[in-house]
């Protein structure tokens, strides 16, 4: 697909689905308030709106290599995820933060197999310095399962979990879900079966 194909699905889109729903489109256009945000991977064969059947609206959507988010830091720099988490939380206020990983993910892959090792900026260091998120999970996950097929699984299941770690270390995060104004969630969606399984407790469980 190119941007010309794009245009021809706007055209289509324009013709038929806003045509339909006008009357939601104008209440859109007044503001949103999305109850759930989700935390997803850039990968572009896990939209969340595809896979949850969402309309336009009802999620907050941030997504990212490996669906990461970094932990509090307040160090001047320019943090896309922390920022989109703080507007959703504290402006929007949503009641529910889902992170969402997925199988075959190649951020996954490249930190488990260290194949960006020692890149530079624009030769995959940027990718590389990023998915260092996950190099302590990563040593855990090695030992257990290797590099294969299983290590990519257990890398992918822990990576939702660190991401639900370092959500608890903002503190407007902490606050909310201490007081039980916000939930924090977990989940794995696996392309080639379609199964969405959900954490509970420490496992994941299918959905």
């Amino acid at each position: 697909m190119h941007f010309s194909d794009l245009k021809e699905g706007y055209y289509r889109f324009r013709g038929t689905e806003w045509q339909q729903e006008r009357e939601r489109w104008s209440e859109l256009a007044t503001g949103q308030s999305p109850k759930v945000m989700v935390i997803a991977c850039s990968d572009s064969r896990v939209d969340p709106a595809t896979i949850f059947g969402a309309r336009p609206g009802e999620i907050f959507v941030v997504r990212n290599v490996a669906n990461l988010v970094p932990p509090f830091e307040d160090d001047g720099g320019r943090h896309g995820v922390s920022a989109a988490l703080e507007f959703a939380v504290t402006k929007l206020e949503v009641e529910e933060v889902l992170v969402l990983g997925h199988g075959a993910c190649g951020g996954v892959n490249a930190c488990l197999t260290q194949s960006l090792a020692n890149t530079k900026p624009g030769e995959g260091g940027f990718v590389a310095h990023w998915i260092d998120l996950l190099d302590d999970a990563r040593e855990k996950v090695v030992a257990e399962h290797g590099t294969g097929p299983e290590g990519q699984k257990a890398l992918e299941q822990e990576g939702v979990k660190v991401s639900l770690q370092n959500l608890m270390t903002f503190p407007f995060v902490k606050e909310r879900v201490e007081a039980g104004k916000l939930k924090l969630h977990g989940a794995v969606f696996a392309i080639e079966d379609g199964r969405l399984r959900v954490l509970e407790g420490d496992t994941f469980e299918n959905a």
